[in-house]
């Protein structure tokens, strides 16, 4: 059986090279390699937006989680999608048309733009705040693809850790945004295709196999057969929150999503996006959940040593090997397509907006394209150290990630966008209070009772929100007085 998926998995590889290979071939400028110039239709980018969004966390992490915690998890997928449907309704259109208006490629050049006073501050801090945790956040998509290797084909995780970085820089390196994106396009396609097919096949053997979903909840104890997770007042108000909380890090913080906000070219790629998008986050939420339910139903005297390697287990267990094989190359897309993108976010961050804005250096297109590969090289063995040496579960570390970068800079776009009085102090004080807040909230037993990827956002906007009042931008009360003496 391994032999087949062994070989369709070869077989992936090494077509998603190819695709690498050919946007290789292209006379690419820096603005080409970091963005696709806004030449990628809107549909494609939603399919990139949201592989690059569901990494090893969906396929592997959440699984697992709804594996553990049962009907309960449900408030996770709800938090998730609510912010997604946001996201692509309300913020993707701004991103898209205050990319074209203050001519920029990354997040944290948007921030400064909009306050140029303080922008080569703010850019060094979000450049940090993004190093800091992405690292981390791509360190858990390399650790997953270790996971999955070893569960598919026994292959001891160092090597699958090795294997798939090989890859991530090979893709990353190559081709940059474009290739970046259309091999996600492919990937997120085959990563439903798993979400999908999965269940339905695990609903069919539960059924012609005459077991019951509702007694093996209550047979596995009181808490996964429970939407509250067995739990009433105050701890429920938590854990709903808790899991709800995942909604904060889509208001535009992910500057790996808000990449592709930046690369639309008009409305209507937007609007077709935004379908497309949302259409794909129902389909995958929804079987990831019954993923994990209909596992508990299959596997409950099963002893798991991991409950992350449920969906790839599920897969060899119920399919035949040659859909299997595809299905579970699913898997890796989903590592691939989010570790590619944070690579190229943490690559961005240096050229554009270390090297090219606050450094300012006059250097050539060629250059600068040449510091964002060997920047993708550098960064790439770097995440592959921390995947090799934490012991972390893919869902802990890639939520601490989405506190540190998403429910930081989340706070920092909303208030650029929604409130006049924000300031450059504002933006300055919401980043370095949004960092040392999730640091030292995840090092502390805090994290139980509250999540940061709440605390971190709320203490980052009003933290911003306070500066802002302190500290106001005097080109902006200037204008303000001058309009209101025009009004008088």
């Amino acid at each position: 059986m391994n032999t087949i998926v062994l070989v369709e998995f070869i077989l992936y590889c090494i077509f998603m090279l190819g695709i690498g290979y050919y946007f290789s071939r292209r006379n690419m400028g820096h603005s080409d390699f970091l963005l696709g110039g806004k030449k990628l239709p809107g549909w494609t980018l939603a399919f990139s937006e949201r592989a690059t969004g569901e990494s090893a966390w969906l396929l592997l992490g959440y699984t697992g989680f709804v594996y553990s915690t049962g009907l309960s998890g449900v408030w996770v997928a709800v938090g998730i999608t609510l912010g997604i449907v946001f996201a692509w309704l309300f913020l993707a259109k701004r991103f898209m048309e205050d990319a074209e208006k203050y001519q920029v490629m990354t997040l944290p050049s948007y921030l400064a733009k909009r306050f140029p006073k303080h922008g080569k501050l703010i850019l060094w801090l979000a450049t940090i705040l993004i190093f800091s945790f992405m690292m981390f956040y791509f360190g858990a998509q390399i650790a997953g693809a270790g996971k999955t290797l070893f569960t598919v084909f026994g292959i001891h995780t160092t090597v699958g850790m090795l294997i798939s970085i090989v890859i991530v820089i090979i893709l990353a390196y190559t081709g940059g945004f474009v290739s970046v994106v259309w091999t996600d396009m492919i990937q997120s396609i085959m990563m439903l295709a798993t979400l999908v097919i999965l269940p339905i096949v695990a609903l069919y053997n539960i059924y012609t196999g005459d077991l019951s979903i509702s007694h093996a909840l209550q047979s596995s104890g009181s808490k996964i057969d429970s939407w509250t997770g067995g739990v009433t007042g105050f701890a429920l108000g938590l854990l709903l929150f808790n899991n709800f909380a995942w909604f904060f890090g889509f208001l535009g913080g992910q500057p790996q999503l808000s990449a592709r906000f930046m690369a639309l070219k008009d409305k209507k790629e937007a609007r077709t996006g935004s379908i497309v998008a949302i259409i794909w986050t129902l389909l995958a939420y929804s079987g990831a959940f019954l993923i994990g339910i209909t596992a508990i139903t299959l596997y409950q005297d099963h002893q798991f040593a991991d409950v992350e390697t449920i969906l790839p287990y599920m897969a060899l267990d119920l399919l035949p090997p040659w859909i299997a094989g595809l299905l579970l190359s699913g898997i890796l897309a989903a590592i691939i397509s989010t570790a590619d993108s944070q690579l190229l976010v943490m690559t961005s961050s240096v050229s554009e907006d270390i090297v090219n804005k606050a450094m300012g250096k006059k250097i050539s297109e060629k250059q600068l394209v040449r510091i964002s590969r060997i920047t993708i090289v550098i960064a790439g063995l770097v995440g592959l150290i921390i995947a090799l040496t934490s012991k972390s579960l893919v869902y802990l570390v890639v939520s601490w990630a989405w506190a540190g970068v998403g429910c930081t800079l989340s706070p920092a776009i909303i208030l650029t966008f929604l409130w006049k009085r924000f300031s450059g102090i504002g933006v300055i004080a919401t980043i370095i209070a949004g960092f040392v807040s999730t640091l030292i909230w995840i090092s502390t037993p805090l994290e139980d009772v509250i999540s940061s990827r709440f605390t971190t956002f709320i203490i980052a906007a009003i933290v911003g929100i306070l500066f802002s009042l302190l500290f106001p931008d005097k080109e902006k009360e200037q204008n303000k007085s001058e309009n209101e003496i025009q009004t008088w």
